[in-house]
């Protein structure tokens, strides 16, 4: 049979889940046979999945040396942007690309890339990846697994046989955590056109006064240029993009279900809040006569809670990570307090009035409580995302062909995929994690959950590139 005609039948039976209805003896049978691993006119069996066979051992020990590479000790995992040890990470995936016969190339702020050309290169290739930077005493599985597991699944493609038509590409992307210059999703952002973030990356510093760009010529990147418009992808850049990663929630371990269909993204809007008051001794100051900046940030951080309760959805979620007291001496007045807010949804209307009615409460907590309210910025105001229906078909498909059980979820946590999904269509795979712990080091995802998830993963993205 003709090779673009093996292609179209694959496409058609694979990608659309089409019942096979040709004779038995059709050769167009035995091609879906030797890529599936199991007789289509059959039942499948344990057996019949052998030739999308996950090597669970050595992605465990990868997931597992990956892990020492942090500057805290065991069991907790810290890797910072651009430290030593993130340094070491990297070189360190760029081995594991290498040895699976990708061909590798990094952009001006250390996204890398692993590239497996199809056979027709022209196309836009379907894409997948994740992270690997930790914050500080958290876990090895938040992120490590959507870059090492789409390693794996391309080996799985490999072993196969399985030849794709569009070139299938794996990102490791740069500092997805916010840890060292306070900007979450920092490479992705960038991929996805971010000009005032070009522009503000110019005059950020870390918290030791070292610049973002110093920093990345000292990882390596950046090659003296200040212009990170290099970095830019166009949309269309992919034909589609899928995130594999553990839930960071306990909803899938709760009701022992295999894999997460993500079919939104709830996207964070973050906000800094400074009030000023006229601080004093603790003893000497009345109460009538106190401009207390502290109990105007407690007053400030019960409003979030109330205001995200009034939305009336579950999921409007709000937080005051952050609250700090100046000077910090339980007998003075705070004379300073500084918050930061995190308020999600995946309805980015009902959100952002979320962040008005906060406001406006700052602007009356500040009148009443007679403190000057001196900063209210918002940081970040992302829309959310929703998952690509061609993309989530896919993966529902490859979990019933996989006898893998699957739910459609949220995704309440925000990921590279948020920003990669202005670039290209885009999903995401859950899969199970212990108790949904995640940035902490009592993280862990079972190796059987986490091969589920790659097998899910490498037969999506199969479909997808014979798309």
């Amino acid at each position: 049979m003709d090779t673009k005609l093996r292609g179209f039948v694959l496409s058609v039976y694979i990608v659309f889940g089409l019942p096979v209805i040709t004779a038995h003896n059709d050769p167009s049978n035995k091609i879906m046979e030797d890529f599936s691993g199991y007789p289509i006119h059959e039942p499948q069996s344990q057996d019949s999945l052998l030739s999308l066979s996950v090597d669970s051992e050595g992605l465990q020990k990868q997931i597992d040396e990956l892990s020492t590479l942090s500057e805290t000790p065991a069991p907790s995992v810290t890797r910072i942007l651009y430290s030593e040890k993130d340094v070491l990470a990297r070189r360190f995936i760029k081995n594991l690309m290498g040895l699976s016969g990708l061909s590798v190339r990094e952009d001006a702020v250390g996204n890398i890339f692993g590239r497996w050309d199809g056979d027709e290169p022209e196309l836009a290739p379907v894409s997948t990846g994740s992270h690997i930077d930790a914050i500080p005493y958290s876990g090895k599985y938040d992120g490590v697994i959507g870059v090492l597991g789409a390693i794996e699944a391309i080996n799985v493609l490999k072993r196969s046989g399985f030849k794709p038509k569009r070139s299938l590409e794996v990102i490791m992307f740069t500092s997805e955590e916010p840890t060292r210059f306070g900007i979450s999703c920092l490479g992705s952002r960038l991929l996805a056109g971010s000009k005032e973030l070009a522009e503000l990356l110019k005059k950020t510093v870390d918290s030791q006064n070292i610049s973002f760009f110093d920093a990345a010529r000292f990882a390596g990147y950046a090659n003296h240029l200040q212009d990170l418009t290099s970095v830019f992808l166009e949309k269309g850049s992919y034909s589609a993009f899928i995130e594999l990663h553990i839930e960071q929630g306990p909803i899938l371990e709760e009701e022992a279900t295999s894999i997460g269909v993500v079919t939104a993204i709830a996207a964070p809007a973050s906000i800094k809040v400074d009030f000023e008051g006229s601080g004093g001794h603790a003893g000497a100051v009345l109460m009538p006569m106190r401009n207390d900046a502290g109990l105007a940030a407690a007053e400030l951080a019960l409003a979030v809670e109330k205001f995200v309760l009034e939305s009336g959805s579950i999921d409007t979620v709000g937080t005051v990570g952050i609250l700090e007291l100046h000077p910090g001496a339980i007998n003075s007045i705070p004379s300073k307090s500084h918050l930061e807010i995190d308020t999600r949804d995946i309805d980015e209307k009902r959100r952002n009035v979320v962040i008005e009615k906060i406001h406006q409460s700052a602007l009356s907590i500040s009148e009443n409580r007679g403190v000057k309210l001196s900063e209210f910025k918002i940081v970040n105001q992302d829309p959310p995302a929703l998952s690509d229906d061609l993309i989530t078909m896919a993966m529902e498909s490859a979990c019933q062909e996989l006898n893998l059980t699957f739910r459609k979820m949220i995704s309440r946590a925000y990921h590279d995929s948020l920003f990669m999904a202005r670039i290209s269509p885009m999903g995401m795979i859950f899969i199970p994690c212990y108790k949904g712990y995640s940035h902490k080091p009592e993280e862990f995802a079972a190796i059987e959950d986490i091969a589920n998830g790659v097998r899910v993963l490498a037969l999506t993205l199969a479909k997808l590139s014979l798309a």
